[in-house]
Parts: C-alpha cells; sequence; structure tokens
C-alpha cells in the first residue's frame, strides 16, 4: 500500500494585518496559526507513517523577513526525515525562486522541483513517480502541464503542480490549465495548490484535488482547512480529508425576526454559535484511508474565529440607535455562554431593521413623517442623495476621528463613502433609526 499526504498553500508567517484595532483579540494565536498547522501536518505525517508529502506551492506568503521563517519551516522537514518520511515541493506564485531570496539548504530527503524545467522523481521501492515543475517567477502565464514528462510504465504516477486551472474567484491566474489536459497526460494523480478552498475536480481517472489551504487566515477563508491523506492499493485510490486547522474561521447569519428582548436575542446567537462550532469542530472529515475519520489533531483547542451578521425585522433596531454598541456586547456576551470551545468574536456587522410602519408614518403630518418622506425621496435620487451628503455631512464626517464614526455605527463599520450610492443609503437609514427611535416614533408597527 501507497500512503501520502497532499498539501498546499501552507503561507507560513503570512502576515495578519489590523489586529491591534480588535480590543481582545488573541493577537500570537493567530499570528502563530499557520506555524502550528504545519506542525500538525507533520503529526499526522508520523503518526500515519506515510511513504511521503506532497507541498503543492506556497510554502511563504513572501520573502522571508528574516531567517527564522526559513529555519522554522526546515525544522519541520526534520522531522519527517528522520522518520524516514521524504517531501516533494513544487515552488508557486508566492515563493517561486524569484520571489524569496534567502536561502537555507534542506534534508537531502526533500526535494524541491527545479523552475527551469519539469523533473521526475522515482521511488521504485513502492512503485511512484512524481513529476513536477516549480515557478521561476510570480508570473507564470503558460500551461506547464504539456511539458510534463510521460508517465512512468507500471507507477502509480503523481502531477505535483501549482495552478489556477481554468480560474478561480479571488485567485490569480496562473500556470492555467483545464480538466481535459491533466487527463491527455495519463497520471494517476494530480496533486494541485494555488486555490485556497477544497475541490475535488476530479474524483478519478485520474484523481484532481485541490487541498485547500492549511490555515485559514481571515474571515474570507471560512470553514475546515487541512490536507489530503490517501491510501493507494492494487491502483484503487482511497481519499479523506482531514482538517489541521488551528483556527478556523467564520461567518455566521442571524436572523432576530421578532425579537424583542435582548436576553432572548443573546440566547439565539448563542444557540447559532454552538450549532456553528459544533458543526465545524470535528477534527476530521468523514472516514476513510486508515481510518482517518477520526483523527482531529487539533480540534480540542481549536480557536473559532466568528464574523456575525445580524439581520432581520427588531425591536432592537430602536436600542441600538439609541445605544450603539448594544447589539455587538449580546453578541460578545453570547459567546461567553458557548460551552466546551473558545470563540473569539472578530467582526459584528448588522443589517437589521426597525419593525415600524414607515409607510403609516409617512402619511401623518407632523415633523416625524416629513422626515421619512424625505428620507424616502433621497434614496430614490442618488444625485440627489450625493448632493445632499456632500452639503450636509461632507465637511464634517471626514473631521471625525474612525473610532467615533465606528462608536455610532456599529463595530466593524468603516468609513461611508460618499461617492457610494448604496453606502449613502445605508448610512441615511442609519440616521432615520436613530431619530425615530430618540423619537419614540415606533408606536405603529407592522
Amino acid at each position: 500500500m501507497i500512503r501520502f499526504l497532499h498539501a498546499a498553500d501552507l503561507h507560513i508567517d503570512s502576515p495578519l494585518r489590523g489586529l491591534g484595532r480588535y480590543a481582545g483579540a488573541p493577537v500570537e494565536r493567530l499570528r502563530n496559526a499557520t506555524r502550528r498547522a504545519l506542525v500538525q501536518l507533520v503529526d499526522l505525517a508520523l503518526r500515519e507513517q506515510v511513504h511521503f508529502v506532497l507541498l503543492a506551492g506556497d510554502l511563504y506568503d513572501r520573502d522571508w523577513p528574516d531567517f527564522h521563517t526559513g529555519l522554522f519551516f526546515r525544522e519541520q522537514m526534520v522531522r519527517l526525515v528522520r522518520a524516514g518520511i521524504a517531501v516533494f515541493i513544487v515552488q508557486g506564485n508566492h515563493d517561486a525562486q524569484g520571489v524569496i531570496s534567502r536561502q537555507l539548504p534542506l534534508p537531502d530527503a526533500v526535494r524541491v522541483f527545479s523552475s527551469r524545467t519539469s523533473e521526475t522523481a522515482h521511488l521504485p521501492e513502492i512503485g511512484v513517480a512524481i513529476h513536477g515543475r516549480s515557478f521561476p517567477e510570480r508570473e507564470v502565464p503558460e500551461d506547464l502541464v504539456p511539458h510534463y514528462p510521460e508517465p512512468v510504465a507500471g507507477a502509480f504516477n503523481i502531477g505535483l503542480l501549482h495552478t489556477s486551472l481554468t480560474g478561480a474567484a479571488g485567485h490569480d491566474t496562473y500556470a492555467p490549465t483545464s480538466l481535459p489536459v491533466l487527463r491527455a497526460k495519463g497520471y494517476d494523480y494530480w496533486a494541485l495548490g494555488h486555490v485556497h478552498a477544497r475541490q475535488v475536480v476530479s474524483e478519478a481517472a485520474p484523481r484532481v484535488v485541490f487541498p485547500g489551504n492549511l490555515q485559514g487566515r481571515h474571515a474570507n477563508e471560512t470553514g475546515p482547512k487541512g490536507c489530503e491523506l490517501v491510501s493507494v492499493q492494487g491502483g484503487v485510490i482511497d481519499a479523506v480529508f482531514v482538517p489541521l486547522d488551528v483556527v478556523r474561521w467564520h461567518q455566521l447569519s442571524v436572523p432576530l425576526d421578532g425579537i424583542d428582548q435582548l436576553a432572548a436575542a443573546t440566547q439565539r446567537v448563542a444557540q447559532a454559535l454552538a450549532e456553528a462550532t459544533e458543526a465545524g469542530g470535528g477534527a476530521s472529515g468523514a472516514g476513510g484511508a486508515g481510518g482517518a475519520g477520526g483523527m482531529g489533531t487539533a480540534g480540542g483547542d481549536r480557536l473559532h474565529a466568528m464574523r456575525i451578521h445580524l439581520n432581520g425585522r427588531t425591536a432592537l433596531h430602536a436600542e441600538e440607535a439609541r445605544q450603539p454598541g448594544t447589539l455587538a456586547a449580546m453578541v460578545h456576551a453570547a459567546a461567553q455562554d458557548v460551552a466546551g470551545v473558545e470563540v473569539w468574536i472578530e467582526q459584528v456587522r448588522l443589517a437589521v431593521s426597525s419593525p415600524v410602519d414607515r409607510a403609516r408614518i409617512a402619511e401623518g403630518q407632523d415633523a416625524v413623517a416629513e422626515l421619512v418622506r424625505l428620507v424616502d425621496e433621497l434614496a430614490a435620487d442618488p444625485q440627489r442623495l450625493a448632493d445632499w451628503s456632500a452639503r450636509t455631512l461632507g465637511e464634517v464626517l471626514y473631521k471625525l476621528p474612525a473610532e467615533v464614526l465606528a462608536g455610532g455605527l456599529g463595530q466593524g463599520a468603516e468609513l461611508p463613502q460618499l461617492a457610494n450610492a448604496q453606502a449613502l443609503r445605508q448610512l441615511l437609514m442609519d440616521a432615520e433609526a436613530t431619530l425615530l427611535a430618540r423619537l419614540n416614533a415606533g408606536g405603529a408597527t407592522a
């Protein structure tokens, strides 16, 4: 039986910017997450006694600021080599030959494929041939696959490639190729890297997989992150995804429709947090190679980083208008009530609305009705709204410190852009809500 791990996009020591603005952020845990995930990968390889490990590019996020990054990676490679586990690497756009200026010699059993030409590494003792080529520079616009070597007869052939395939949202196009081109090569398994969301492009003939990155780095890289544990026997591939992330990012939408008490809202958010961490907190995927299903290595001390989106029609909208920050504080309180897991609230974004019947209010003849009608008129005319905002808000808005605006607009709010019609409408509606709440004009409800 052949056993190996396939991982990619480690982005060791990826810089995490802006953490200082989050009070109480677990800064060191977040900054060390990429390193700890690599340690988890090595632990898994040692425990499962795999024959080799494949790393499909972007080991680093950028050129090393000093030698500590390279020394840490080398230390983990030494652990593998001492256990008789070989490592095969192709460099991607972030760690290309032309990007990383500092160098350290790696152990002999760690092979980095050439960036000048494609190569084949033979493992005759287990009947495996691994083919690969590294990126010479960050930009690789051509398809590398046609130049990969022909498959080795009688061996299990693996292609190790950093590529965007035909393109992926949020990723630059590098070494583009397609599934038909990969299939035509005649390999048994394509170990891909570059796309950070796990994707099984083809189940078989050949199996083509992006394992995703080893550790999510921000709130847009959500869900389990890890590697593929692959077993091959008699030409039959049995693969399982094994999560190894030590910080798991979530974006969670929580509706507050019909809730008018903070206690009830806290309970609903706490329940949503518990369900999200339970669903995403398992240590590994469904069973598979070597019984990998129950072997989570990071689940016991995994930190769940949450970006919460509150939405819906709720009377708490008025409470937030009277006391900005109320709903964000409620979410933090709810996180404290989740037992058995560690939760950090990265950000709270508000999209709640008032249950007041604006149409009925607008029919009145008082100042409040006039306010609602004015808001509707401005919201319906983007140019008039922009002119009015520039005249009324422009000189004042950008003289205010960012923290004052954030405090008034809710946690996670950003400076409104006066050229952005959608942002202006949202600002306008927030202003109306604040005035209605403070004037206690919510007597008529839907």
